[in-house]
């Protein structure tokens, strides 16, 4: 028999961190307002994608990874995102939700920073080597080099939510880590 999970032990820390939260489908960009509007720091990453209509093309945003806003908070105030409309469950472990590191969140901002294409995948690539990019728009990003249909790669890990961002880049603006 499943018990109702208790919302004291999903947030175990006290200091601010951010968690991935799962919402509604199609409304991340409703509920990561609703979220701001609580008073609670969130984040929603979005990539301009080009979408054809049967009478024109357009621009338009899109989140990233569909379904899932990140929100940074600390036990004493992730109760008020249990509540906002949209917003279905954060993502847990053990009944605990499970803490997302910064580096993957700046990541986040790095990637889509830059105006390149990035690739979202769970496929269960095998570990890489790790590197750093020295130089051009995605300097400062850390990730695994590795190797997608003959083509060498940086991948950037979400662990913790089974999903990872792929993008192309020249080996030469690699350095190991």
């Amino acid at each position: 028999m499943n018990e109702p999970v208790k919302p004291a032990l999903l947030v175990d820390s006290a200091e601010t961190r951010w968690f991935a939260c799962y919402t509604k489908p199609r409304a991340e960009k409703v509920t990561a307002a609703r979220i701001a509007e609580a008073g609670v720091e969130c984040y929603l990453p979005l990539q301009r994608v080009r979408r054809r209509w049967s009478d024109r093309m357009k621009w338009v945003e899109e989140p990233l990874i569909r379904s899932y806003v990140f929100v940074k908070v600390s036990r004493t105030n992730f109760r008020k995102v249990l509540f906002i409309e949209g917003f279905l469950r954060f993502i847990t472990f053990e009944n605990k939700a499970v803490p997302i590191p910064d580096s993957q969140i700046e990541a986040l901002h790095i990637l889509l920073g830059a105006d390149i294409e990035v690739e979202v995948t769970t496929e269960n690539f095998e570990p890489g080597k790790k590197v750093e990019v020295i130089s051009g728009q995605l300097i400062g990003l850390k990730g695994e080099l590795v190797e997608k249909r003959g083509s060498k790669k940086v991948l950037v890990r979400l662990g913790e939510i089974g999903h990872g961002i792929l993008v192309t880049i020249d080996t030469k603006l690699l350095e190991k880590v």
